[in-house]
């Protein structure tokens, strides 16, 4: 877990600026992972498949879309990672002074 601590000289303004932009971060993160998840939801109904299943044993051969379909769902669920991976570091973040 990272702490963030602000000096004693400074105000505590700037602790609470800095919470506040966090926050803020994790709310659009999390907007952007669900809106992300929504959008694997057609591949994996189509394919009866998770998106992890997918990644590990499928490949552009195994889809009706080939290449296209496959770049695009691989690239939704990359970026869905990267989101949660994002999210979870802040999450963990403490503030302190």
């Amino acid at each position: 877990m990272n702490t963030i601590y602000i000096e004693p000289t400074q105000n505590k303004q700037i602790l609470r600026l800095v919470e506040e932009a966090v926050r803020g971060e994790v709310a659009r993160l999390q907007l952007a992972l669900e809106l992300a998840r929504r959008r694997l939801e057609p591949f994996e109904e189509k394919y009866h498949v998770t998106s992890d299943k997918f990644i590990a044993t499928m490949a552009a051969e195994d889809l009706q879309g080939g290449d296209d379909e496959y770049i695009q769902w691989a690239g939704e669920y990359k970026l869905m990672q990267r989101l949660e991976d994002k999210l979870k570091q802040l999450k963990e973040l403490q503030f302190g002074n």
